[in-house]
Parts: structure tokens; C-alpha cells; sequence
């Protein structure tokens, strides 16, 4: 009876891991998945202008398989991985576990902030170009099809790409069910059509040796520096690894990627050499050559719908990192939509995705040809890939505490991995490589900027409001009028009465005979349970502190935490008839503490921010934001 529960318990967990390891398909390989369409055929037309012969053709393919063996299914599916932040994985979580702001009792460490900043406002530059080049190399299809379908590639792109970006608001659960199994389908298809491929010439299976990549580095040095800028293509999607780990667990990934995804792209990417060593003129679409003439429209159809796939994947991932930016503090707070009640995952961010459909769009339409994407695209997430191999190298030391000499020799193989792709992509500036880098600085100063602002509207309020003690102190010798119903004032971390308490007594005369002082934390963790979410202090004379936490990746509700305090009964029963929330809006007055550029920047930011009562969720027919002017 036993042995018959524990098979039935290990059927059971097979059964979980395999359907964890069919979503991540759909979700995390996308990226990586179409980079089979543009990267083999731009190491070779890309800024070196590879000549095609046995000696080219078995060197890239070589540098290709050990790029993929080496940056992700060691870097980042055995080292980076196990850097969860209680399970969560990206740029964003890897920082909030190292504390950069020292709360832990470590001091802060603001050039870790900073870097990590910048490495996750890359990733903003990738979530634009990775579905305008993905798209448009699907498209181009046509042209193999037939020259005169050539007029139809930016319509036909265009259209695709503003219909994904318009039906983000619907959520992408409803469709994502079926994103695992087409992405099943299409790496089956990656593998057959590669093995079509080898099966005329054999003789490209000898790249697997690293000779030959060593044979092209000796043979040409600098041509095959360059050469790395298109090789680095096929490891573009090692950061969605990490950052989607969160959804689906590091096991489930990993049985995905060396069960299927691998096997299927190293067979795709043998295969496309082996049709550009018989044919070299075939180097243009070496992809829709693995295919018969009547399969290339259905291709079409299909690397389309996958290309789809990839660039949702990376728009939600957008989404994610924005919420988590706002949830700790480097962006103003911006609407965010949940699109599912059961996944938390799911949201929306209207602004976020207009401003990628617009920068998207741009991008196809001036550059017009995925090949001209190409020149941009790798400079962001190599840059990246550095930033995170930094981090974890820190993490090895500071929170597995592995030895010295471990760590050593991880970044004495990665880490110059890392920086030699990075360097070959920076010569793809000039063509294209600083659209990203541009992007990516703007992010980095809004970000900067907003928190700088935030830190010294806090610091001069502070000095301000007065320690709660003392205003309770002044309430007995002097109480004003108490009326009935409840208070809830919003205020900053600290034991103090804040700026809105103080002027709401000032001007009306009058206090609730509850007052809530409502605090909300941020914690470095992407989620709080909700046991663990309020803690509730009761101060005297009808005043209570309390506290609410949220991990990064959560949206705060505040209306949902009141029900909570109520059924904990640590208050009495709230009325909502007669409760108001009092929350304040900050108006900014210029001081000494950021410049005037920085300060209107700031200014601009705060003006166009989400108001408290939408971020917070309060209800808006109780709900009352108190104007105070601070100067910074």
C-alpha cells in the first residue's frame, strides 16, 4: 500500500514537472527559440562579411555550439539559477537579494544599485527590438517565396506587431495555453528540418570539435572578432531564462532546454551550415532553405505566429520589471492592470506598452530589413550578461559564501566570455548598436532621478513632521474636537506624524476618534504572505500604527489590506461609510538638492505619476490627497 502512494506521488510530481516544463516552452524559449531565423545568416553577412568556405562555415558553427553549451546551459542554467530570490529570478531580484540598500545591517551600496539599474533599463532596448527583428525575419520569408511579395514585408510586419501590442490589455492568459505546444511544434520542426540539412552534408557534425573555432580565430583574428557580434544572436534569450524562472521553477526549465530546445537548435543551426556549405549563395535565407518550395508559405504562417510568442514573452517581461521598479522605488508609480485573478504574473501597463508599440514600430520602419536589426541587436543584452555575472559573482562570495577559489575560477571563464562578446558587439554602435544604449541611459537617468527626488522629498519632510510622541503629548494638553469614524493617513516609514495628520488638524480643528497611521513597506522579496502582511501597533488616544508589506514583484491594495486588519480585530470594527483615506501630493518648490535640469525632469515625472489613491487602490469617494510643498 505504501509503495503504491509513493508511485503514485512520484506519477504525480513527473506529471507536474512535465506540464511546468510544456509552459516554459511557451513562455521562456521564445527569444532564443526564433533566433534559428536571422543569427546563423548574419555571422556571416554581419559587420566581419565572413567569406563562405569549409574552413568559415565549421569555425562559426563550432563558436555557436560552444556558445550555447558554455553562456547558457552553464552560465545560466546551472550557475546563475540557483541565485533565486525565494524563487523569483531576474536582474531586478539578484539586486534585492545583495541588499544594496543595507538594510540587513550592511551598508548601502549605491554603485551596485546603480549598476543593476542600467542592466535592467537594457533590457527595456530588447523589449523593443526582439519583436521588430523577430517579426520582420519571419516575414522576409516571402521574399524566398517569391521577389515580388518583397512590398508586403513592412505592411504585413507592422500590422502584426501593432495587433500584438493592442491586444495586451486582454491578457495573455486566455492565449498563452496554447503557447507550449505550438512552441513543441516548433522546435520538432527546427530538429527535422536540420536533420534534413545534415543528412546532405554530413561533414558539418565535425564542429562540434573546438578546434575548428580555434582554427578561425588563429586563421583571421579580427575577422572573427567581429564575427562574434552575429554568434552572440544565439544566446540573446539567456536572460528571459533567468528572469521568467519565477513562473515555472529552475527544474521545469531545465528539463525543457535539454530535452528539447537544445538538441532542436543545435540540429537547426547544423543543418543551416550544412546548406550554405553546399550552397553558398543560399547564405541570405539559409533557414528557408532547409525547406521544400511548398513549405515556405506555411513556414511563413508558422514562424509568424512563434515570433508572436517570443515578443510576448518579452512585453510581459517588460511589464514585470516596470512593477518591480515602481515597487522599489526607481520608478513613479504607473497603472498597473491585473489581467487574471488566479495568476499574479499577468498584468498590464498601459503606458509601457504604448511606448513600446511606438518604439517598435520605428525601429521596423527605420531599419526596414532584419538584417540592418541585426546591427543593433545584441549590444543590450550582452552589456547585460556582464552586469549579472558581476552580481553573481558577488552573490557566490557574500550569500552562498563559496570558496575564494571557486569564485575565482567561475569569473576567470565567464566573466572574459562575457566581456569579448560585449566588445564585439560595441563595434555594431555605429550601425545601429546605440538606439539600446540610448534607450537604455534615458531609463537609467528617469530612474536616478525619480529616486533621487524621492530621497530628498523624504529627508526634507522629515525634518518637518514631528515624532508621533510629541503630537500626542500636545493632543492631551490641548485635545481638539473628535468626531465619529475613522481616519487612515498614509505616511512615510518612521515614528513620526506625518505632514498630511499635521496639516489636516491645522486647517479643520478636528481629529477622527480612530486615526490609522498607515505605513507601506516594500520588503526584498518578491512576495509577502498574507499572514506576514500587517503588523499593528496601538499608539494611545485612539491612534495606531500600522504596517503593510509587499514583496517587489506585488501590486499594493490597500482597500483589500483594511479588510484584513478588520477580520484580524487588532482594531475596532472600521465603518466604511465613515472612513477616509488622507493621503498626500507632494509640490515641489526648487532647493539645493538637484539640479534644475534634474528637477524638472523630476517634476515632470511626479506631475504625470499615478495619484495615491489609484496606485493604492483606496476608494475614491473616501479618499482625499492633501497638497504639501516641499523644496528640494
Amino acid at each position: 500500500m505504501a509503495n503504491n502512494e509513493a508511485e503514485a506521488a512520484q506519477a504525480g510530481g513527473s506529471r507536474r514537472l512535465a506540464g511546468l516544463s510544456l509552459a516554459a516552452l511557451g513562455i521562456v524559449y521564445g527569444d532564443i527559440g526564433t533566433s534559428p531565423l536571422y543569427a546563423l545568416r548574419q555571422c556571416f553577412l554581419g559587420a566581419g562579411r565572413l567569406p563562405v568556405n569549409p574552413t568559415t562555415v565549421l569555425g562559426v558553427l563550432s563558436l555557436v555550439f560552444w556558445a550555447l553549451v558554455v553562456v547558457i546551459s552553464f552560465k545560466y542554467l546551472t550557475i546563475v539559477m540557483r541565485a533565486d530570490n525565494r524563487g523569483e529570478g531576474g536582474i531586478l531580484a539578484l539586486l534585492a537579494l545583495l541588499d544594496p540598500h543595507g538594510r540587513a545591517s550592511r551598508r548601502p551600496l549605491p554603485w551596485l544599485l546603480l549598476l543593476a539599474v542600467f542592466g535592467a533599463a537594457l533590457l527595456y532596448g530588447d523589449g523593443m527590438i526582439t519583436p521588430a527583428i523577430s517579426v520582420l525575419s519571419a516575414m522576409e520569408g516571402l521574399q524566398v517565396a517569391g521577389p515580388t511579395m518583397k512590398d508586403f514585408v513592412l505592411p504585413l510586419t507592422v500590422g502584426v506587431l501593432i495587433a500584438l501590442f493592442m491586444l495586451q490589455s486582454r491578457g495573455s492568459g486566455r492565449i498563452g495555453r496554447w503557447f507550449g505546444p505550438v512552441m513543441v511544434g516548433w522546435f520538432v520542426v527546427l530538429a527535422v528540418l536540420g536533420v534534413r540539412g545534415i543528412l546532405a552534408e554530413p561533414d558539418v557534425l565535425r564542429a562540434v570539435d573546438p578546434g575548428y573555432a580555434v582554427g578561425l580565430f588563429m586563421a583571421d583574428p579580427w575577422m572573427s572578432f567581429l564575427l562574434l557580434g552575429g554568434v552572440f544572436l544565439v544566446v540573446t534569450g539567456g536572460e528571459t531564462l533567468y528572469a521568467d524562472m519565477g513562473h515555472f521553477g529552475r527544474n521545469p526549465i531545465r528539463l525543457a532546454w535539454f530535452g528539447l530546445v537544445l538538441p532542436g537548435l543545435l540540429l537547426n543551426y547544423f543543418g543551416q551550415g550544412a546548406v550554405i556549405l553546399a550552397h553558398p549563395a543560399l547564405v541570405h535565407h539559409p533557414f528557408y532553405a532547409l525547406l521544400p518550395a511548398w513549405g515556405v508559405y506555411p513556414m511563413v504562417v508558422f514562424a509568424t505566429v512563434v515570433t508572436v510568442i517570443a515578443s510576448q514573452a518579452v512585453i510581459s517581461g517588460a511589464f514585470s520589471l516596470t512593477r518591480q521598479a515602481i515597487q522599489m522605488g526607481q520608478s513613479p508609480p504607473l497603472s498597473v492592470v491585473q489581467t487574471s485573478s488566479e495568476a499574479i504574473g499577468q498584468i498590464y501597463l498601459p503606458v509601457v506598452n504604448w511606448v513600446l508599440l511606438i518604439g517598435t514600430v520605428t525601429l521596423v520602419l527605420g531599419f526596414r530589413t532584419s538584417s540592418n536589426l541585426a546591427a543593433a541587436y545584441g549590444i543590450a543584452i550582452s552589456a547585460t550578461m556582464v552586469i549579472t555575472t558581476l552580481l553573481i559573482v558577488r552573490v557566490m562570495r557574500r550569500i552562498w559564501r563559496w570558496p575564494l577559489a571557486a569564485v575565482v575560477a567561475f569569473g576567470a571563464v565567464i566573466l572574459p566570455i562575457d566581456l569579448i562578446f560585449l566588445g564585439a558587439n560595441l563595434f555594431k554602435i555605429v550601425s545601429g548598436g546605440w538606439v539600446p544604449l540610448v534607450i537604455a541611459a534615458v531609463i537609467t537617468v528617469l530612474m536616478t532621478s525619480w529616486r533621487r527626488g524621492q530621497q530628498l522629498v523624504h529627508a526634507q519632510r522629515a525634518e518637518v513632521d514631528m515624532p508621533i510622541e510629541a503630537f500626542l503629548q500636545g493632543l492631551t494638553y490641548e485635545p481638539p474636537v473628535r468626531v465619529r469614524g475613522t481616519a487612515v493617513f498614509l505616511t512615510a516609514p518612521g515614528a513620526h506624524a506625518s505632514t498630511g495628520l499635521l496639516h489636516h488638524l491645522k486647517l479643520n480643528q478636528v481629529l477622527h476618534e480612530r486615526v490609522l497611521l498607515l505605513t507601506v513597506h516594500t520588503e526584498d522579496v518578491p512576495s509577502v504572505p498574507a499572514s506576514e502582511r500587517l503588523q499593528v501597533d496601538e499608539l494611545g488616544q485612539g491612534f495606531y500604527r500600522v504596517q503593510v508589506a509587499y514583496g517587489f514583484m506585488q501590486s499594493p491594495n490597500l482597500a483589500v489590506a483594511m479588510k484584513l486588519l478588520e477580520s484580524l480585530g487588532t482594531v475596532p470594527e472600521l465603518e466604511d461609510e465613515t472612513t477616509t483615506f488622507y493621503a498626500d501630493r507632494t509640490h515641489l518648490q526648487v532647493g539645493p538638492g538637484l539640479g534644475r535640469w534634474r528637477l524638472r525632469l523630476y517634476r515632470f515625472m511626479s506631475h504625470n505619476a499615478l495619484g495615491s489613491v489609484d496606485y493604492y487602490r483606496l476608494p475614491p469617494g473616501r479618499s482625499v490627497e492633501l497638497g504639501i510643498q516641499v523644496e528640494v
